[in-house]
């Protein structure tokens, strides 16, 4: 594998789910569960971030995701590097817990 296919990537997932009903919310519940099960972080409600190597292991959280989409709902993916991830600034409010204890210019290693 080439130096790009290796390169650690941030995988983000935006979502917004419909919480109307007892079964959308339990729907979006299972999505959102998925999520953390799958090393998924909250950068922000609805904003979930996680830590990949290479391009491989992104396609394959994708496809995970993909296999467990809730039926209504707008969810994106996007994928950036480790490097474009260090230069996000905060322009008001603070770092969430797992920046705090492991910073954002650190990968998380599992």
């Amino acid at each position: 594998m080439n130096e790009v296919e290796q390169r650690f990537m941030r995988l983000f997932v935006f979502f917004d789910l419909p919480t109307n009903t007892k079964k959308e919310r339990s729907e979006a519940t299972k999505f959102r569960n998925k999520l953390i099960k799958e090393g998924f972080t909250m950068l922000q409600f609805s904003v979930y971030v996680r830590v990949c190597k290479g391009q491989e292991i992104v396609n394959s959280y994708i496809s995970k995701l993909e296999d467990n989409l809730p039926k209504k709902g707008n969810i994106r993916v996007l994928q950036i590097t480790d490097k474009q991830y260090e230069r996000m600034k905060i322009l008001i409010g603070e770092e969430c817990v797992e920046e705090k204890h492991v910073g954002m210019k650190q990968l998380l290693l599992f």
